[in-house]
């Protein structure tokens, strides 16, 4: 979403309006979630890591006994809390160590959705420090995890081997947000190998192997998506930016 327009919607609209608006027409934006049968396990834990407004928080509670959703941003977080009261909400950024970090998020606040604690986020114009606490996934004393979203704007490796021991134990099916522009793609890669894992893509309405799609090469080749105003991707659109993988087990048939 543009800063302009995101400031525009931030006065104009109460807090858990907008949210209420983006879950609803996020799948056009993010069409993995319109999917869920085809990933997400029936049952046991789920979590979203980098919950927002909870566009994942919401459709994961249809098909998880139990959600927990991690959200850094102190905001976001209490918002989060007021809307989805079955939902255990964890005020802080998911990592690979405790104790406490900074979140850098642009002028116009949570609402954009690229908020991050890495240095990298210090290059906004205009970017709010917020000191924020750190957690690791493994120390959250979670059971049964059977899915893991993670959006978290460049910190997934840190936050993957903060959550080592769970993924290990369970195998839980993985979403994660993927972007050569916030982070190397081949360290995060080359960890989930090591632990077993195989990635996919959804591409022009199927899943296919990551395994031969350069990643890389896509996004910045349609770098130019990024730039549109929310409601233009919402209503038209075109072509898809792909920044989501999926990653199953390969001991795992769902």
């Amino acid at each position: 979403m543009s800063q302009h327009l995101s400031r525009a919607l931030a006065g104009l609209l109460p807090r858990p309006l907008v949210g209420a608006l983006i879950r609803g027409v996020y799948p056009r934006i993010e069409p993995e979630l319109g999917r869920l049968a085809d990933f997400v396990p029936r049952g046991g834990t789920a979590l979203d890591v980098g919950g927002w407004f909870g566009p994942w928080t919401s459709r994961l509670l249809r098909r998880a006994d139990r959600v927990v959703t991690i959200e850094a941003d102190p905001e976001m977080a209490r918002l989060l809390e007021r809307t989805f009261p079955a939902v255990r909400v964890v005020a802080a950024a998911a990592s690979d160590h405790a104790g406490e970090t900074t979140l850098w998020s642009p002028a116009a606040g949570a609402i954009v959705g690229v908020s991050s604690v890495e240095e990298t986020g210090r290059g906004h114009q205009n970017t709010v420090p917020t000191p924020v606490p750190r957690v690791r996934i493994d120390d959250l004393a979670v059971s049964d995890v059977r899915f893991v979203k993670l959006d978290i704007e460049g910190h997934e490796l840190a936050a993957l081997r903060g959550a080592e021991r769970t993924v290990r134990r369970d195998l839980p099916v993985l979403l994660l947000e993927l972007e050569a522009r916030h982070q190397p793609l081949e360290p995060v890669l080359s960890l989930l190998a090591e632990w077993g894992y195989r990635g996919e893509i959804l591409t022009e309405g199927s899943w296919r192997p990551l395994e031969g799609f350069d990643l890389a090469s896509h996004q910045r080749s349609h770098a130019a998506q990024l730039a549109r105003p929310f409601p233009s991707r919402v209503l038209f659109p075109g072509t898809r930016y792909v920044n989501s993988v999926l990653f199953r087990h390969t001991s795992r048939a769902f």
